[in-house]
């Protein structure tokens, strides 16, 4: 193929190209003002060819360029959710683990884990112990007590980079001191926090399919007899499953 016939190619079918940033792309000479070129530079990286939104321009951690429902086009807005992910994200990465550790110690799954709440006078326990003042009524107005305060002291900041990484007492081994690496460790959590949401999710989806029932007791069932023990057992009818 000739050069004049790879430029159309790349012209045509800019997407084919875009997701290789090889010398095969600068081999053919394209213009830099083409239309091909600027295509390639607003292709959203989650979805090769597809355009990129004008006001995601990929500088926030974990930005590439998905927003299908276009919710963040206010300013004001995108800068709430970016926040609001992040602080979902770290919530549901202690919960991920909060949720497997004590199952996987035989400690009983998160799921039966609040039954002492709906027994009059049932007293809470973490590990197996008893937790002091446990009862329903005081932890739950620690709890609010505790969560209004540190979510005043979060509102009263108005740095939007602070309010979403405060560093100082909660960056104790000093990982913000080197600019790089912290622009690497924010993509990762943020990579990492929409993992745990959706393996959140999944617990809670299984949970409802499998009333009682814990991750890895549902996983344990699933790998014993992966045929019969599947989502097609809860989408499918007994009647005609083999």
């Amino acid at each position: 193929m000739s050069s004049v016939g790879l430029r159309s190619f790349a012209v045509v079918f800019p997407s084919l190209l875009s997701s290789s940033k090889s010398q095969f792309t600068s081999s053919i000479g394209l213009p830099a003002n083409s239309n091909a070129s600027s295509r390639f530079s607003m292709s959203a990286e989650w979805m090769p060819g597809q355009p990129r939104p004008p006001y995601l321009d990929g500088s926030a951690p974990g930005d590439f360029g998905f927003d299908p429902l276009r919710l963040g086009e206010v300013p004001e807005n995108l800068e709430r959710f970016k926040e609001s992910e992040l602080i979902h994200c770290r919530w549901a990465m202690l919960a991920v683990p909060g949720v497997l550790i004590p199952e996987a110690l035989g400690l009983g799954n998160w799921v039966k884990a609040q039954e002492w709440a709906t027994i009059p006078g049932g007293q809470a326990t973490y590990l197996g112990n008893p937790v002091p003042w446990g009862n329903l009524p005081t932890i739950l107005v620690i709890e609010f007590l505790s969560i209004a305060f540190v979510e005043h002291q979060r509102s009263m900041e108005k740095d939007p980079e602070k309010k979403k990484y405060p560093g100082g007492a909660f960056d104790p081994l000093g990982f913000s001191k080197d600019p790089e690496k912290l622009k690497d460790f924010k993509v990762k959590e943020v990579k990492n926090g929409r993992l745990a949401i959706l393996a959140f999710v999944g617990f809670c989806v299984q949970q409802t399919a499998y009333p009682g029932t814990g991750p890895l007791e549902n996983l344990a069932t699933h790998l014993a007899d992966p045929w019969h023990n599947n989502i097609g057992d809860i989408i499918i009818p007994l009647s005609i499953s083999p």
